[in-house]
């Protein structure tokens, strides 16, 4: 009777410490972030969380996790792996995320391999959403990122990814009716 008892102990245990980690791991709230885990988070409300800064006295800038407006469809409380970020080439410590990123061969290369385009939905969809932004079709570009890294580049500029905005003025001087 002792050893059905203590074979019982380990189980209980087990369950116990489960069900706890899950309510712990359950609830991400950006807020309760520490700095280093923050970036590529998504909270438990489904709202992406970034890094902030703030100025204190005395001159030092503060970082604190914060929750962005931004929504995430398919995901709620993740914390992105440290092997994903890497795969990826992202960087935890980023205050805010930028499309301009997707300019750099090196970045969109990682991004694009099959380490992270595969296994790493969440970063995915944030550069998905952010090149979409852009005017590009991030599966696309990632094709020819494989095929022809320097093609790729030239295919993101020339999709309406400008460096900075035009004049309404400006603009319009660019504007052509469409070929029949």
């Amino acid at each position: 009777m002792a050893s059905f008892t203590f074979s019982k102990l380990p189980l209980a245990l087990f369950l116990s410490l489960s069900f706890f980690l899950h309510g712990a791991l359950g609830n991400v709230i950006c807020e309760n972030l520490p700095k280093d885990v923050c970036a590529f988070s998504i909270s438990s409300t489904g709202k992406r969380c970034l890094i902030e800064t703030s100025s204190r006295e005395g001159g030092t800038i503060e970082y604190q996790c914060r929750a962005s407006e931004v929504m995430v469809e398919r995901m709620k409380d993740w914390i992105e792996t440290d092997d994903c970020v890497r795969a990826c080439g992202v960087d935890r410590n980023s205050v805010g995320i930028s499309s301009d990123s997707l300019m750099e061969s090196q970045f969109t290369t990682k991004l694009c391999s099959p380490a992270c385009y595969q296994d790493c939905p969440n970063i995915i969809d944030l550069y998905f959403n952010l090149a979409a932004g852009e005017g590009v079709f991030l599966p696309d570009l990632c094709e020819v990122q494989r095929t022809n890294p320097h093609r790729a580049m030239v295919e993101l500029l020339s999709s309406g990814a400008a460096p900075g905005p035009f004049p309404a003025e400006a603009s319009s001087a660019f504007l052509a009716p469409a070929p029949m």
